[in-house]
Order: C-alpha cells, then sequence, then structure tokens
C-alpha cells in the first residue's frame, strides 16, 4: 500500500541537487534515489521533476511515495554475517600515482564508496585520507573523486580524479562509453559458444533490490516492461567440465550488469550470492567467498588526450580457486 512522505526544503538545503537532497533526507545511495525519480515516485510541489540534477528552491515541498511494509534488508545488504574486514590504505594497491588522477586495484570486500547510512571505511574514505584534495572533487562528499564503481565482493581497476577537470573528463567519457573495461569472470555451468554478446535492457526487480534482464526475466525477477539498454560481450577463455572462464567486456555501465546479464544468460557468477538459482547454488560458491570478478584492464584518455592503459593480475585466490575445479 502507498504512502507519501511530505519533505519541505528550507534554507539550508535549498539549490541542492533533488537527487543529493533524496539520499540525505531518506539516507539512501544517490543512485537509489535516481531511481525513485525515473520510477515517479517523486513529485516537486504536485509536479514531476525534469531530471534527477534539479536545483531545490526554499520552500518547494518534495513528495514521496513509499511503500507501507515491513522493514526488508536488501539481499545486497545481507548477503555476509561475518564480521567485514577492516580495510586501511595498506590494503590498497595503488597502481599509478599521477598528478590528475589515481589508479587503485581494488582488493575484495570493501566498499569503492561508502553510504550515506554505512560509515564503514572505502576506496573513497581511505584515500581521502592520504589525499585531502580529494574531497572538493566531484558530485558528492560520499564519492570524492570517484566516477564508477566496482562491487563490494569484486576486485580490480579504478580510476579516481585528482581534480575536477579531470572528473569531468572521464565523467564524459563514460557517458559516450569510450572508456574500456575487460573483466575476468568465473561461471557456473559449460558455455557451449566461444563468443556471446547479451544485449537486453536492465531494470530494477519488482521487489526493488536487484537488477532484472528483461524481457528475459527470471523467476522471481518479473516487471513491467522497460528497463535500460545492456551490452556485455562474452568470450570463453577456458572450459571446465561444470565452469567456464570468461573473458567479459561491458560496452554500457549499467547497476550490476555482468551479474544480472549472466544469471539472464543461465550462467550465474560463480561466489554470487544476490545473483543465482536456487536449484544451482553450489559448495564452490561459499567456498571460494567472494564473487569470482576481477577487472583486469582500464583504458581511457587522460586531460591531454593520450590514451592510457593499465592491466591487473588476477588475484592469488583465485589463481588457486582455479587449479581446484573441475
Amino acid at each position: 500500500m502507498a504512502a507519501t512522505k511530505k519533505i519541505i526544503v528550507n534554507e539550508k538545503t535549498a539549490g541542492q541537487r533533488l537527487d543529493i537532497f533524496l539520499s540525505e533526507k531518506l539516507k539512501t545511495t544517490r543512485s537509489q534515489a535516481q531511481k525513485m525519480i525515473e520510477f515517479k515516485q517523486i513529485m516537486i510541489n504536485n509536479q514531476l521533476p525534469k531530471k534527477a540534477g534539479e536545483k531545490l528552491d526554499l520552500n518547494d515541498i518534495v513528495f514521496v511515495k513509499t511503500q507501507k511494509e515491513k522493514k526488508v534488508v536488501p539481499s545486497h545488504q545481507r548477503q555476509t554475517i561475518k564480521p567485514l574486514k577492516k580495510f586501511s590504505i595498506n590494503d590498497i594497491i595503488i597502481v599509478a600515482d599521477m598528478p590528475d588522477y589515481i589508479i587503485v586495484d581494488k582488493p575484495a570486500g570493501i566498499l569503492t564508496h561508502s553510504l550515506p547510512n554505512n560509515k564503514e571505511e572505502s576506496i573513497a574514505s581511505i584515500l581521502s585520507k592520504k589525499y585531502p584534495q580529494l574531497k572538493k572533487v566531484g558530485d558528492s562528499p560520499e564519492r570524492p573523486g570517484i566516477v564508477h564503481r566496482l562491487d563490494r565482493d569484486a576486485s580490480g581497476l579504478l580510476i579516481v580524479a585528482k581534480n575536477n577537470k579531470m572528473f569531468e573528463c572521464l565523467k564524459e567519457q563514460f557517458k559516450n562509453r569510450t572508456i574500456e573495461k575487460e573483466y575476468w569472470a568465473l561461471i557456473h555451468g559449460k558455455m557451449e559458444a566461444d563468443w556471446a554478446e547479451l544485449n537486453f535492457p536492465l531494470g530494477r526487480s519488482k521487489r526493488g533490490e536487484r537488477m532484472a534482464a528483461r524481457p528475459f526475466t527470471i523467476k522471481g525477477l518479473e516487471n513491467d516492461a522497460g528497463g535500460k539498454n545492456a551490452l556485455t560481450e562474452l568470450w570463453a577463455e577456458k572450459k571446465f567440465i561444470n565452469f567456464t572462464l570468461l573473458r567479459v567486456k561491458i560496452h554500457t555501465g549499467r547497476m550490476h550488469q555482468i551479474r544480472a546479464h549472466l544469471l539472464a544468460y543461465n550462467h550465474p557468477l560463480v561466489g554470487d550470492s544476490v545473483y543465482f538459482q536456487k536449484k544451482r547454488k553450489h559448495v564452490w560458491d561459499e567456498k571460494l567467498g567472494r564473487l569470482f570478478l576481477h577487472c583486469y584492464l582500464l583504458s581511457f584518455k587522460d586531460l591531454q588526450g593520450n590514451k592510457q592503459n593499465f592491466e591487473s593480475l588476477l588475484p592469488t585466490k583465485l589463481k588457486e580457486f582455479l587449479k581446484i575445479i573441475k
């Protein structure tokens, strides 16, 4: 049953972007706030906003449609019950420290950036201590210098902008889809083809806890038609009896794109406790204890227009895992 919450814009929040305003007031992520705007759950003075970045005026009334139901903790927040490891700068490999950007090799287990209601350490918060100037870079104080992200249990290369000029440069490249990213991924099952292109849209699932591939939906993910276009390429690099090692290239940057696409493709990612099929949940997922997803290649242009290429080796834990599977 829907309910409506009313929030009045005061002097402190006047001039703020709508999505940032919502993330702070509702204690949610900015991306989730943008989804609420997209799904027409938000109104300003009884009018639908034109965009997530719309600026608010003093005394504007923001209406939020919510659901009256028992609080359900999203599955991506309840997938781990063991105490989280405390990370420090010593756990983060800085691949390159340039005047305009930093390349980081993110370990599995740490957030890319902190959430409004979760103050645990993240790549962004740790780097901000080492590089205080990052606090003035980017669109949000919660994501200083961050232009893209990796899931907590994934690992690999991240680029962090050191100044706003580089931030906007990278943002534009992501928008134009000129930045190249490739991943190593291990999936359940033997992929028959040597190459595949997954080209179907992604949108929020009915329960809103994860992304669903449309029109190809998995039981429990049915939703209205729609979603945003998403394109993923797969190359089978090594085929085992029960698994396939893939090289993955994404041409769009949707939330959980690889994980949702692989689930819809009937080959869920090994170690994924959110995007999986119960019938295929395997002891190997628990044995690995993380996603078998590693961003090993990152390519972009710097402020001078020169192409920069960075690569990362597969983590030792993933290498060892490949030796014991069949």
